[in-house]
């Protein structure tokens, strides 16, 4: 874990900054995120959705994804988990994501 951390989510040899405990790179997050492992996947997604800057999240992930694997990410979320909601719910209240 040498690299230095990175705030360039275009450079794929770079450490994604709010991975700081992981020996990973940007691609290799794009790896994880791409996996077909839905469990694996939703996982990454949520580390993603927990601990990256809100305006980073959907450079990385589409919401399409999130809502599909919502289920499976939600438990992972931790202490971000009521920001998510809100944030969904609010989106679904205002007819910009249909009902759940």
């Amino acid at each position: 874990m040498g690299q230095p951390l990175s705030l360039d989510l275009d450079d794929p040899n770079g450490r994604p900054y709010f991975l700081w405990s992981e020996n990973i790179t940007f691609a290799g997050l794009r790896a994880k995120l791409a996996s077909t492992d839905l469990d694996e996947r939703a996982l990454w997604m949520a580390r993603v959705m927990r601990e990256a800057r809100y305006q980073d999240v959907f450079r990385l992930l589409r919401l399409s994804d999130v809502l599909e694997l919502w289920p499976r990410i939600d438990r992972h979320l931790g202490r971000m988990r009521p920001f998510w909601h809100w944030l969904i719910e609010g989106w679904r209240t205002d007819g910009l994501l249909p009902p759940a």
